[in-house]
């Protein structure tokens, strides 16, 4: 059994959640003994230019995965930011802007070609995300050998009609969460579609050393931690605006500590008094102690398919909060009974005070997160669910 990854662009340090997803599941699949290659363009990341080719093309090995990339096709950009821009702001679009987004998404001729005359040697074709040039155009060359990991959350995206039919003739389509399959199932017909949820794994944490991060960044006092990308898509400003509300309100040690990515904003008066602070990219090591020594991981992002710093605060015993908006995240921390969810900000503020107010209950909130990822995540049990999947799959 052979299987190609299709993504529109692919490197060992790329940042997201798709690529990221994609990095961990092929290099755990590949240790189960699944032949598989990443096909992707010469792009080199979602936020770069797409018509550059940054990597050369051909065959390579890179972190022991086996990657071949295509030049991508030039693109009419202002045409495509257009039609995004549209769809950003929950427009309506005609068919017509629809072709013009995926036709003048990211895509690479020579890929589809190489699809076309290199089918017979692979058993299936799995596209992730589901929103580009790269997944519209490759699931057509084989739609009865093509699964689909749609990394799907609530978005206008999402209602392309265009996309409805080509992901309405796939083989297959696997999803991280049980939220993410009830939204599928509710935008495609997928009557004739293997749809399964096969869930997302998570590396483990050996351990976590709060004091090493206190002590390495100076932070003695209480905070709550924010990981990930740092803008207003991931709902970031929101919950700087409610920090900075609570703050005002309840006058406290307490901090907001921020790593990852991206800039944004921070009031004046919260980041010159240390009470928002922004880290920046930091080490591995360092984001694994700071889960420890946080008094809770909030995740304020409305649209998750899945979200790895979630499992992993769980897994340094740390409870979260997250956004009622979230099907997912919120779906997540009521199965765990790994943390609390807010709809607004007096929401927002009662389950800061209660967390704080109910040390214990905290704690224990952190360690059913942790069973609950070491029980539905670990890397053994994603890995026999994605083989005996695409192994039932071929055998159709």
């Amino acid at each position: 059994m052979k299987v190609g990854f299709v993504i529109p662009w692919f490197a060992m340090d790329i940042p997201g959640g798709a690529e990221a997803e994609l990095r961990s599941l092929a290099l755990n699949l590949q240790k189960s003994g699944l032949d598989l290659e990443i096909l992707c363009t010469t792009v080199e990341k979602f936020g770069s230019d797409w018509n550059k080719n940054y990597y050369p093309s051909g065959f390579c090995v890179e972190g022991g995965l086996p990657i071949r990339r295509f030049p991508v096709r030039k693109r009419n950009t202002k045409a495509f930011d257009q039609v995004n821009a549209k769809l950003m702001q929950g427009l309506s679009v005609t068919e017509k802007e629809e072709s013009v987004f995926l036709e003048e998404s990211v895509n690479s001729t020579a890929l589809y070609r190489y699809m076309r005359s290199h089918g017979s040697a692979y058993d299936l074709f799995a596209f992730i995300p589901y929103m580009f040039g790269t997944t519209y155009y490759g699931m057509q060359i084989y739609p009865e050998k093509s699964v689909l990991i749609p990394c799907l959350h609530e978005e206008s995206y999402a209602h392309l009609s265009l996309l409805k039919e080509v992901f309405q003739k796939a083989a297959g389509m696997c999803f991280l969460s049980e939220p993410e399959a009830d939204l599928a199932k509710n935008l495609y017909d997928l009557s004739h579609v293997d749809a399964r949820v096969l869930g997302a794994g998570v590396d483990p944490i050996e351990k976590s050393d709060p004091e090493a991060f206190r002590d390495r960044y100076q932070i003695h006092q209480p905070f709550i931690l924010y990981a990930g990308r740092k803008d207003a898509g991931k709902n970031v400003d929101v919950l700087i605006r409610y920090f900075s509300e609570y703050k005002r309100r309840h006058p406290s040690p307490l901090s907001l500590v921020l790593i990852g990515g991206g800039s944004i904003d921070i009031p004046g008066d919260m980041k010159e008094n240390g009470s928002i602070m922004d880290l920046g990219f930091i080490p591995i090591e360092d984001k694994q102690n700071a889960y420890g020594a946080a008094l809770l991981l909030c995740q304020p992002s409305s649209h998750e398919s899945f979200s790895i710093v979630i499992m992993e605060s769980w897994l340094s015993g740390r409870p979260v909060l997250v956004s009622g908006a979230c099907a997912v995240t919120k779906d997540f921390a009521k199965k765990a009974q790994g943390g609390l969810y807010y709809d607004d900000y007096h929401e927002f503020e009662g389950c800061l005070n209660y967390i704080q107010s109910h040390p214990d209950l905290s704690n224990q909130m952190g360690q059913n997160g942790k069973v609950y990822v070491e029980k539905h995540f670990s890397w053994p049990i994603i890995t026999r669910n994605y083989i005996q999947y695409f192994e039932e799959l071929i055998q159709k």
